[in-house]
């Protein structure tokens, strides 16, 4: 039977592109947002691609998405959790509610899933669990106050994790991504730019594929991705 790889939070860009990455490698792709129809759509379009609606932030529901994988594809080897969003405020403009919606997408959410998969990674000899994070996870600028602590807090999270599981032979890795991904609003919003301004969705997912085929003498924690225009 093929493997297993579950992506939390697929839409538009990285999610779409990181289920085709691995559709390709041959895994059954388990496909989690709270749209629908939007993964029925792309499930017509990539081979071996599952459909399972489900709120990253509702415990109960994650719980039993992951149950309802592993009796229809399989145990879970790889967990991408990819489900994010983001307030950018300062701390007076942004209300408690931004602080709050920050932290359960980008952390409750995170908790969820990787208490949900732990059972099924730990079947298999080696096992992954990838985390897409960005810049705001290392630098608190004045108008990212909800998001960055939210991805300080992921980030801090994903290192306790990968410290915990790290002898189990299951690999944590996070991803930072400083940049603007390559999207059609992107592009719209930043017209005057170059095609080498932008993050593509398939070379981030490359990343993360070579991430997961890493030996476990030789890990990566933590992998910054940009492109070489962005200002660091």
């Amino acid at each position: 039977m093929s493997s297993v790889c579950v992506v939390v939070g697929v839409g538009p860009g990285n999610g779409e592109a990181l289920v085709r990455r691995f559709s390709q490698e041959g895994y059954r792709v388990a496909m989690l947002a709270r749209s629908q129809d939007y993964l029925e759509s792309l499930a017509k379009g990539i081979p071996d691609t599952h459909v399972f609606q489900c709120d990253a932030t509702d415990l109960s529901q994650v719980e039993s998405t992951f149950q309802d994988i592993e009796e229809q594809l399989g145990p879970v080897s790889v967990l991408l959790y990819n489900a994010g969003g983001g307030v950018f405020k300062n701390v007076e403009e942004a209300s408690i509610e931004d602080f709050e919606a920050n932290w359960r997408i980008n952390v409750r959410g995170l908790v969820a899933a990787t208490k949900a998969a732990l059972p099924q990674l730990r079947q298999h000899d080696t096992a992954s669990i990838i985390v897409t994070s960005a810049s705001a996870a290392t630098r608190g600028r004045a108008n990212t106050a909800p998001f960055a602590s939210a991805k300080a807090a992921q980030r801090s999270l994903t290192q306790s994790l990968a410290r915990q599981l790290g002898p189990e032979k299951i690999h944590v890795a996070n991803v930072v991504i400083d940049g603007v991904v390559d999207l059609p609003r992107t592009r719209e919003w930043l017209a005057d730019k170059p095609d080498d301004f932008f993050v593509k969705p398939a070379a981030l997912a490359d990343a993360v594929w070579s991430l997961c085929q890493q030996d476990p003498s030789a890990w990566t924690f933590e992998l910054d991705i940009r492109p070489f225009g962005e200002n660091w």
